[in-house]
């Protein structure tokens, strides 16, 4: 069966409209600040969103993506650390867009999100926001300062200083591998002082820093 074809509309890029393919859609939204774009299943249903609102659509998407917010008493946990950074990742295929991020344990507030990145693996993008983590609170004057993972395979790279991705580089994902080599690079400069946790899932639920798409 042949993949369904789809459509994909950008209202904010270097030009904006409806077009049938992605590789004309990245060129319009890659790189430029605040890119706001959308697949459709049809090119009825993707005109009809252009000339429509836009806010309507990114609104619904990300709703659909984030899904509903479960909230947890971490403080009920005497075992967590409250005063941490948790990372996690999110990869919607293997490979496929990945995008990772870290949230303060003790408040959910997100510190930083990065991504989608076109490419890449889960593994990668733990990784990444691992050695994001440590370099964000090395830079804040914070060296003792908890980080929790979920990812053997992050904890590993990092503890080796070095990641054993299988993925081939590819022009589509040269930004993530840049991203990797620039990691790596700062992983093999600094001394790692920041205790890594890691999150007891089975006893704690999803870390707080899960983009809850399981």
């Amino acid at each position: 069966m042949a993949p369904r074809r789809k459509f994909y509309v950008v209202w904010n890029g270097y030009a904006t409209g409806v077009f049938d393919s992605w590789e004309e859609c990245q060129l319009q939204v890659k790189g430029y600040p605040d890119a706001k774009y959308k697949s459709f299943d049809s090119q009825e249903a993707a005109v009809a969103a252009y000339r429509g609102d836009p806010a309507e659509q990114l609104d619904i998407l990300k709703a659909i993506a984030k899904g509903p917010a479960v909230k947890v008493n971490y403080e009920a946990i005497p075992e967590i650390k409250l005063d941490a950074l948790a990372v996690d990742a999110a990869c919607s295929k293997n490979p496929g867009p990945v995008e990772y991020r870290g949230v303060w344990v003790r408040t959910g507030e997100q510190i930083f999100h990065v991504g989608p990145l076109q490419g890449g693996t889960n593994n990668i993008g733990e990784y990444l926001a691992l050695v994001h983590g440590l370099a964000l609170l090395h830079k804040q004057g914070q060296p003792y300062t908890p980080i929790y993972t979920d990812s053997r395979t992050a904890r590993s790279w990092v503890r080796n200083r070095q990641p054993k991705t299988t993925l081939k580089p590819t022009a589509q994902n040269a930004e993530l591998f840049d991203m990797m080599r620039r990691a790596t690079a700062w992983l093999q400069s600094h001394e790692i002082t920041n205790p890594i946790l890691t999150w007891d899932t089975p006893n704690w639920g999803e870390i707080p820093a899960d983009f809850g798409r399981k």
